[in-house]
């Protein structure tokens, strides 16, 4: 699932703006988290 990405540059493009900006901490991929996300919602995990 790690190398699974559901979003393609141009999304991730579009939602860039939304995410907050780095505030001391190294910030983890949010393509990957969105991901995931997705990935969870369409198969109805928990």
């Amino acid at each position: 699932m790690s190398d699974l990405l559901w979003l393609a540059d141009e999304q991730m493009g579009r939602l860039r703006p939304f995410f907050p900006g780095s505030h001391g901490r190294p910030r983890i991929d949010d393509r990957r988290v969105l991901s995931e996300i997705v990935f969870i919602n369409r198969n109805g995990l928990r």
